[in-house]
């Protein structure tokens, strides 16, 4: 069998990408076991079925996983590779269920020509659906294998057993036969009378084991391929006329002066005007060429008039969750509380711009893309070229961060047009400038709370306003017997009667406000009664022994001593849900009065993610995720006047840097009942809220507006 590797550079040179398909990539693997299985039962645990409906299974359900005749194993998967590590915890999931060793299983993710239909990649969802999948698909090889060797060796199933790719009798392990063996020279499609059972968690003897990531090394020294490293013999670079400003309307335009530099290619068709050249620096200079006039519409609205633009938006909202009586409540309350938060526009900002390599030849086509989602490339290849959607092939290469904002494809669609236009590969790589202007940021967004204690410090009423932050966890998780949450919109919301330019999925979509809001009020209530944040959270958990749990993990682990806030002491604590993982962070800060600069010192951040796959794993996404949380905090707001975005680059728009990072303790909550839950993003979302707490105790201010910048920590402390 060749290495996956070099398939993949099979797959980068020109000529592969027009003759490798699956059948194809099955050859290369020198023959094979493919293992048939039933839909029915894919999943290992009761709740992702629920999940299933939702979503497109592969017309092929031998999709996932191929045996080679050398015993090694190759899984296929639609999910991408963009930092979360899942190139190391599927391949786990596999070796752990089909019993192999970890370092004989393979990966291709993304190849929508190898890889089964997948929706994309986001929403933490890699491990906590598509993994019940891979695990299945594992469990009947490992059945089909044992029902082989069975009858090689003459043995009935029950006097075997399998390890390390093997398959031994029990009473005499001498007698064996090897997984390579059994696929060598064999296309065998084997169905089993019933669906295997998949392996108990406490039979795990690859998964809950720390492993490093297998892309490490390739990261490390540089030979990782991204989309703008791949080069085919022929291509141009392209660059495009892009308008100042969203709604800006082409008046004129003069491509003369780019015309006359050598090798450059001029092209306008509708709404596309491109130069392309062999070289990146030859088609900038065509660009800088071009004499083009737009009308930009007058607008009024901006950064600072937005939340009272969104305001004003008619809407009468919709219940999303309802428990009680409100009138109730208030009557229950000794204390009403209200309390309005406040999120601005915030950037992706991946250090891998947009990018996508198209070669369109004939009716087929091939696109390597930096995409989270290359199945819905596909498709929208197809329909733009008007080409059969079997005849387009996208590849995604590692993508260098996503973060929700590569969900859309806008990039892929113009290397593809420009590539049938000009018959040769293209390249479209967006400037950090376009980057910016195009990006679908998080959605502005106001929450408003009203809640009510009552004489026992119990929260009894509680009134969640959403507008346009979008519903994930705006669920309450606190014992509230009468409550209400109300959505004004989503964050999906389009053109200038919501936004003023596309918004769209931000690490933890809709989380980040709603969490920040209601752990901010949660501390607000506890301050006026005179209660320690963690006893006050724990007084209004209820039975939720789970978030008990975690919430004393942390506060265990960081060293929280009781104080009424604000103590002086610069400590801040949240707890959340986020979509079944559940998270508590606490936070030490320290703020300097004099320049506004908040810097974090320690966050401790405890969190049950269910079965644990890497914890290795695990623990870099948990780091990563408060490295990042402290940009949207502390700096990140887009500004803007109407349709045009005034952060165009990293010297306006600031966010994490290495001088920022505390130190960080990761504490992961053991919970074997609990399936694999989403990693991800659940920490960042918290990171808003614990801030916000660990200011207030500092320097008993509340923001109720991110980010925290130095500008706004002096003005407060004036007025203050």
């Amino acid at each position: 069998m060749k290495d996956i590797k070099n398939v993949d550079q099979e797959l980068a040179e020109i000529s592969a990408p027009f003759t490798l398909n699956r059948r194809e990539f099955l050859k290369l693997l020198s023959g094979g076991i493919i293992i048939s299985f039933s839909l029915e039962n894919i999943y290992g645990w009761e709740e992702a079925p629920q999940q299933r409906r939702s979503r497109r299974e592969p017309d092929d359900p031998n999709a996932y996983l191929i045996i080679g005749e050398d015993g090694s194993v190759t899984c296929l998967s639609g999910k991408i590779e963009m930092g979360q590590g899942v190139i190391t915890s599927l391949p786990q999931m596999l070796a752990d269920e089909l019993e192999v060793p970890l370092k004989s299983v393979k990966i291709v993710l993304g190849d929508t020509d190898l890889c089964p239909w997948d929706m994309g990649t986001f929403g933490s969802r890699t491990t906590k659906f598509y993994g019940p999948l891979l695990r299945a698909a594992a469990a009947e090889a490992r059945e089909v294998l044992i029902e082989l060797a069975a009858e090689q060796l003459g043995l009935p199933k029950d006097k075997l057993y399998v390890k390390e790719g093997f398959v031994f009798e029990k009473d005499n392990p001498e007698n064996k036969v090897s997984y390579a063996s059994l696929a060598k020279g064999k296309r065998i499609e084997h169905h089993l009378e019933k669906n295997a059972s998949l392996k108990p968690v406490t039979d795990f003897t690859v998964c809950g084991k720390p492993r490093y990531r297998t892309d490490s090394h390739e990261k490390v020294t540089g030979e990782a391929k991204f989309t703008g490293d791949i080069r085919l013999e022929g291509m141009l670079y392209a660059r495009i006329l892009r308008p100042p400003a969203h709604r800006a309307q082409l008046k004129s335009v003069d491509t003369s002066a780019a015309e006359k530099i050598e090798d450059v290619l001029v092209i306008r068709e509708g709404d596309l005007i491109a130069v392309l050249h062999p070289t990146p620096d030859g088609a900038e200079e065509a660009l800088d060429k071009i004499k083009a006039e737009f009308d930009v519409p007058e607008e009024n609205l901006d950064h600072k008039n937005i939340y009272e633009h969104l305001l004003k938006i008619p809407s009468e909202g919709d219940i999303s969750e309802q428990e009680g009586d409100l009138e109730e409540g208030k009557k229950l309350s000794t204390k009403i509380i209200e309390g309005s938060y406040y999120n601005c526009y915030v950037a992706h900002a991946p250090l891998e711009t947009h990018t996508a390599l198209a070669k369109v030849d004939g009716d087929k086509a091939v696109v390597w893309a930096s995409t989270q989602t290359p199945f819905r490339a596909k498709d929208e290849v197809a329909q733009v070229l008007g080409l059969p959607t079997e005849n387009v092939r996208v590849i995604a290469p590692f993508v260098g961060g996503g973060f929700g904002g590569k969900t859309r494809n806008g990039q892929v669609v113009e290397a593809a047009r420009l590539s049938k236009l000009t018959g040769k590969p293209v390249q479209v790589a967006w400037t950090r400038s376009e980057e910016f202007f195009f990006d679908n940021y998080r959605p502005a967004s106001i929450i408003k709370i009203k809640s009510g204690l009552d004489d026992q410090n119990r929260i009894v009423y509680w009134h969640f306003e959403n507008f346009y932050a979008g519903e994930r966890s705006s669920q309450m998780y606190y014992d509230v017997p009468h409550s209400q949450t109300v959505m004004h919109g989503g964050w999906g919301g389009r053109g200038s009667r919501i936004h003023p330019f596309g918004v769209g999925a931000w690490r933890g979509p809709g989380s980040n406000t709603n969490i920040y809001a209601r752990e901010s009020h949660i501390d607000v209530m506890a301050s006026l009664v005179g209660m320690d944040p963690l006893e006050f959270r724990l007084k209004n958990l209820g039975s939720d022994k789970r978030m008990q749990k975690v919430l004393n993990a942390a506060a265990e682990r960081f060293g929280w001593t009781s104080a009424k806030s604000p103590s002086g002491r610069g400590y801040g604590i949240a707890c959340l849900d986020y979509l079944g993982t559940y998270v508590a962070l606490c936070a030490h800060v320290d703020v300097d009065k004099k320049s506004g600069k908040i810097q974090a010192k320690r966050i401790v951040v405890a969190q049950d993610t269910g079965t644990i796959i890497n914890p290795q794993g695990i623990t870099i996404q948990i780091e990563g995720c408060v490295a990042m949380g402290l940009g949207y905090c502390l700096t990140e707001e887009v500004h803007f006047k109407g349709g045009k975005i005034l952060d165009t680059n990293f010297d306006t728009y600031d966010f994490s840097r290495f001088s920022w990072m505390p130190k960080i303790e990761v504490v992961l909550v053991e919970n074997q009942d609990l399936a694999p839950q989403g990693c991800g993003e659940p920490a960042i979302t918290g990171m808003g809220a614990v801030m916000a707490n660990a200011v207030y105790d500092a320097i008993r201010i509340r923001f109720f507006e991110l980010p925290m910048t130095p500008d706004r920590v002096k003005a407060k402390l004036s007025e203050a």
